[in-house]
């Protein structure tokens, strides 16, 4: 039986407060502007520690600038397409100075493209979509976390190539996409109707558990504990955002194909 003695930690407990408080006066002033904005602020972040895990160096001020002109074009865009455009310039640079590693390119893609997603998701379905996915992915993860600790004791991932976090185990994960689908699919009929926002939840609870285990297989390639140190008692941004990476390409590409 896994030790659950202490089943939350101070500082993991206020930086949730705060971060909650944080995202309901963005809900509430919700804006494009803003989420442009505040998801601007994450993404900068979210790509250095992502360079950081696939380099194990700091990246450089020509990546940084070239990850802030991303996320400005899709400001001005609003669209995926010229950012893609702009991807596929930066792999022609790369291959043009044969300077550079294919890791070097990877931030590019995770969490890049993830961070793309959240802002279409929003400017397309509305702010009822981010609180759908908010719920969804915050239920799944945090009654998998304490279910792990009070009923676990199996595992969900354990083997060389796909090795897990000792509070990821079956029960868990079980517990934490079945609340999730249960409050998730009421939530969603904000977007849609509820037999498909019952199968919606469901796959997404699902998979935002599997960006978790690809968030912790990069932290183990590089030998660190968090991504990050600026959220204290959740690591990085990409600590708290990585469920929702996986999750929110998944929701947006589902939606697309219901409203077609």
């Amino acid at each position: 039986m896994l030790k659950n003695s202490k089943l939350i930690e101070p500082a993991r407990l206020w930086t949730a407060i705060f971060m909650l408080v944080a995202i309901l006066l963005i809900i509430v002033f919700h804006h494009p502007l803003l989420m442009w904005a505040v998801l601007g602020v994450a993404f900068m972040i979210g790509f250095y520690e992502s360079y950081k895990l696939y380099n194990q160096t700091t990246p450089s001020s020509t990546f940084l600038a070239f990850a802030l002109l991303i996320w400005l074009s899709l400001y001005i865009l609003e669209s995926p397409v010229g950012v893609f455009v702009i991807l596929v310039i930066l792999g022609a640079f790369q291959s043009y100075t044969k300077k550079g590693e294919i890791k070097q390119m990877l931030p590019f893609i995770y969490p890049t493209i993830p961070f793309i997603f959240l802002y279409l998701l929003y400017l397309e379905d509305s702010i009822n979509a981010i609180i759908w996915l908010i719920v969804i992915v915050g239920l799944t993860d945090s009654f998998a976390y304490f279910g792990g600790r009070i009923l676990g004791n199996k595992l969900f991932a354990n083997s060389a190539f796909c090795p897990t976090s000792p509070n990821k185990t079956k029960e868990g994960v079980l517990v934490g996409i079945g609340i999730a689908t249960l409050v998730g699919s009421l939530v969603g009929l904000g977007v849609c109707g509820f037999f498909t926002s019952l199968v919606l939840t469901l796959i997404v609870s699902f998979t935002s558990v599997f960006g978790d285990l690809y968030e912790s297989y990069l932290k183990r390639q590089a030998g660190v504990k968090d991504s990050g140190a600026i959220l204290p008692g959740h690591g990085g941004i990409l600590d708290r955002l990585d469920g929702y990476f996986f999750a929110v390409i998944v929701l947006y590409t589902l939606l697309r194909i219901v409203k077609l």
